[in-house]
This record gives structure tokens, C-alpha cells and sequence, in this order.
């Protein structure tokens, strides 16, 4: 593992069912599916396995509280 990265703390994010969200399912990752590109909520349902999370898009994922910075 050269960049140090656990199952335990790294997640997938995508966009498809087909290929993003079955490897981090399959690597054994929290996944997070976004609805910007191939995949919308309705082609969910036709897979026998879900995301952990489902957001509109990666905006979401963003901490909503503006970060104070000392300028």
C-alpha cells in the first residue's frame, strides 16, 4: 500500500452503480454515489446492492459551515 490508505478510512465516491459503486463495494469501502452523471436514483433499485450514501452531488460532502481563516 504505497499511498497508506485503509479500507477502514477511505471511501468511493461515483457516479455509476455498474463500475464505482460495486469495486468500493467489492474493496469493502464506504461508497457514496453522486447524481451528477450516469447513474439517478431509479437505476438503484435494478442492482441487487446499494451505496452507503446517496448525494445530488459532491457539494454535498462540503462542511456547510464557512472555515474562518486569519488574513
Amino acid at each position: 500500500n504505497k499511498i497508506g490508505a485503509h479500507s477502514e478510512s477511505t471511501g468511493m465516491i461515483g457516479d455509476r452503480m455498474d463500475t464505482d459503486i460495486i469495486a468500493g463495494i467489492e474493496a469493502g469501502l464506504h461508497t457514496v454515489l453522486v447524481l451528477t452523471g450516469i447513474s439517478d436514483r431509479a437505476e438503484i433499485e435494478r442492482y441487487p446492492f446499494r451505496p452507503d450514501e446517496v448525494l445530488s452531488g459532491v457539494t454535498e460532502l462540503l462542511d456547510p459551515e464557512p472555515v474562518e481563516s486569519e488574513l
